[in-house]
């Protein structure tokens, strides 16, 4: 396990890091908190140092002995400063060190993880967004806040990420440091879109034609890719009941229903955000019910015995079509998803291949879904193939391996 800085600045949502530190010293890991001067009026010393189950570490004359800006930053494998203020951001981001928190930053070669908290009209301004854009260029991973109710009346952008999320997203940091494979922040500049999840068609106010995707895929690659520096747009369809409300931190989230749905989003994104990546991770339905009924369809409504017609229309290929769509622009790079149960004697990169160039995409990534296979697992196989017929397929790994793998794939210098 691995010895992590909590950094707690002050402001509201400092109550929220208690939860926090609870979710990383029961994954195992060492803990020591450092609250600002300001933090400790939300939050008492005794709470910190009662869940982390060590003294708090609160100024630079605490232990002189001990050398504690040093040593601490020295030591830790991670740092994460949750709920970061404005007024903390403004110091790490132009390099003063005026408390023990700020010194730490300094002296640390970990990763930094800093999740800010503040009103939205502090969270915009644009000494804000400049403060943050230059934390990330020096690689930290700084989470978009969420939006939802802030102090008093107010909502908008600037609430702090939930502690579970903001502990999955120090989780996958850690990951990618031991791994040794990304050593900076190599996706930090870049936007990028992702589909998650499956799509539902109605067929009448109760009934839905869907299918067995879980989301798992598509979460993985947005917390991956915000841990490699980049902003991640997600459009969330639907996915396992454990996962509504784990959208990784600092993703922003738009929710569809439909395949139609996801088609008016990604066109609406694409035109408005000019994202440098497109990932088509849904699962999207290639069929719907040419009507969908009012009410509910039942036993009654129907003669004895009967049962009630289904007719079926394609939906459009939204993969295709954002193909089409791009033209000879080198942007947005297009990442397609395909699930797929070869024939006997058929290769997973034989379909994947074939499927890449009839889309269009500049990548395609094939699972072998045969017998129900990788839907909601934890590990998947897959086939990341390019349109010069590269291919890499990596066998029964995490869906995180799997989605560092996509990242590693994707080249901007084409």
């Amino acid at each position: 396990m691995a010895d992590i800085v909590l950094g707690v600045t002050g402001g509201i949502a400092a109550y929220k890091a208690v939860s926090l530190l609870r979710e990383l010293t029961e994954s195992g890991h060492d803990v020591t908190v450092v609250p600002t001067a300001a933090a400790l009026r939300f939050v008492g010393e005794p709470t910190w140092a009662a869940l982390s189950g060590k003294p708090v570490a609160r100024e630079l004359w605490q232990s002189p002995h001990e050398v504690p800006h040093v040593e601490l930053g020295q030591r830790a494998d991670l740092v994460i400063v949750a709920p970061a203020t404005a007024d903390f951001l403004a110091r790490a981001s132009h390099g003063i060190a005026n408390d023990l928190l700020t010194n730490v930053l300094l002296t640390t070669r970990g990763r930094v993880v800093i999740a800010p908290a503040m009103h939205t009209e502090m969270w915009v301004h644009p000494a804000t967004q400049a403060n943050v854009r230059l934390l990330r260029e020096r690689g930290a991973v700084v989470l978009d806040p969420t939006d939802g109710r802030l102090t008093g009346s107010d909502s908008g952008a600037g609430r702090l990420p939930e502690p579970r999320a903001i502990a999955e997203a120090a989780r996958t940091t850690l990951a990618m440091a031991s791994s040794g494979r990304v050593t900076r922040s190599d996706l930090h500049g870049r936007h990028v879109v992702i589909s998650i999840g499956g799509t539902q068609e109605p067929w009448d106010d109760v009934r839905f034609l869907g299918n067995k995707s879980s989301g798992r895929q598509g979460f993985a690659l947005a917390r991956t890719a915000i841990a490699r520096g980049a902003t991640v747009t997600a459009v969330v369809g639907h996915v396992d009941g454990d996962l509504r409300s784990g959208v990784p931190a600092g993703c922003a989230v738009r929710r569809v229903g439909t395949a139609e749905e996801l088609r008016s989003v990604m066109h609406e994104l694409v035109d408005r955000e000019n994202p440098d990546v497109v990932v088509m991770a849904a699962a999207v339905a290639d069929f719907r019910p040419v009507t969908s009924q009012p009410g509910k369809i039942t036993k009654e409504s129907l003669a004895d015995g009967a049962a009630p017609e289904l007719v079926l229309e394609r939906t459009t290929d939204v993969l295709a079509e954002l193909a089409v769509k791009r033209g000879s622009s080198a942007t947005p790079i297009i990442v397609g998803f395909a699930a797929e149960t070869p024939a006997e004697g058929e290769s997973l990169a034989t379909r994947a291949l074939a499927k890449l160039a009839r889309k269009g995409c500049d990548y395609l990534v094939a699972n072998d879904v045969s017998d129900g296979a990788v839907f909601g697992d934890e590990e998947t196989t897959v086939a990341i193939v390019d349109a010069n017929g590269d291919c890499d397929l990596r066998e029964s790994v995490s869906k995180e391996i799997a989605a560092h793998a996509i990242w590693d794939a994707v080249r901007f210098d084409r």
